[in-house]
């Protein structure tokens, strides 16, 4: 099947502290487990923050794609605060040694879900006014909901305000297969029903009773998605990650191993 495989880097990120500053060894990594492609949270590039050509170098070298950037703000407020308007910009600089690149919006979650209705409508309106910026450059933008307990898009009812509620004009859907499960849903489901506005799309496994896991031990039917994809002709990427204890324990090891799960998957 001719689809784009990469790896995202959060798997690496849960152990920060240790990899903050190692993204030139997480590529080599990403490049022996077969992936295409990496994408990073703006978090992790290290020294390529200030350096994106030597970046551009490094993922020629390997022969890999920076196939998304991922950013990462509260936004808490109506408007963007200063800060997030200056990271946002950073990004945007920073996206121009990378034509075609997409930047996947992510909403950093909270210590709880109160004030959840004004909450949402905060981010949306951010996430909105940063896609329409971006687009006006030429970037491509995909919101990413997640879903740990401070999520404000982790269920259902939250899915159903945040697809009413994005400018589909400038801003797609990146479904993400384990965070859709642990809000409830079913990530085929949800991705058949909204694949009209998928832009991008992350892959991640879980158990029945709620754990992270490598792909191919949980529950989540991965091999139809695939099969989906393709025969919708779904041409951006599929980014995989791992956020379970062994994979913080040990990211090189798990990465190679679910390389080899997608490698089989796609055949």
């Amino acid at each position: 099947m001719a689809l784009n495989i990469g790896c995202q880097t959060y798997t690496w990120q849960m152990s920060y502290d240790k990899y903050a500053n190692k993204l030139n060894h997480i590529l080599n990594v990403i490049e022996q487990a077969g992936f295409s492609g990496v994408e990073p949270e703006v978090c992790m590039l290290g020294p390529y923050r200030d350096n994106p050509q030597q970046l551009v170098d490094d993922l020629a070298a390997r022969n890999l794609k920076l196939g998304a950037l991922c950013l990462a703000l509260p936004w808490e407020h109506p408007e963007e605060t200063a800060e997030e308007i200056a990271e946002t910009e950073f990004v945007f600089n920073f996206l121009k040694y990378f034509p075609g690149t997409l930047l996947a919006l992510v909403h950093l979650p909270g210590k709880d879900r109160s004030n959840l209705a004004e909450r949402q409508q905060n981010a949306l309106k951010c996430i909105n006014e940063v896609a329409r910026r971006a687009n006006a450059q030429g970037i491509e933008c995909a919101f990413h909901p997640n879903s740990p307990e401070g999520s404000v898009f982790k269920f259902k009812e939250d899915y159903d305000v945040m697809f009413a509620g994005l400018d589909t004009r400038y801003v797609g859907y990146a479904p993400d297969t384990g965070h859709i499960a642990n809000g409830g849903m079913d990530a085929e489901d949800v991705i058949r029903a909204n694949r009209s506005i998928i832009k991008h799309v992350h892959f991640k496994d879980i158990t029945a009773d709620g754990k992270w896991t490598s792909m191919g031990q949980g529950v989540i039917n991965h091999s139809a998605i695939i099969q989906f994809l393709a025969e919708t002709n779904y041409s951006g990427w599929i980014m995989v990650e791992e956020e379970s204890d062994e994979a913080e324990r040990e990211p090189d090891k798990y990465t190679l191993q679910n390389g080899k799960y997608m490698a089989e998957a796609v055949q």
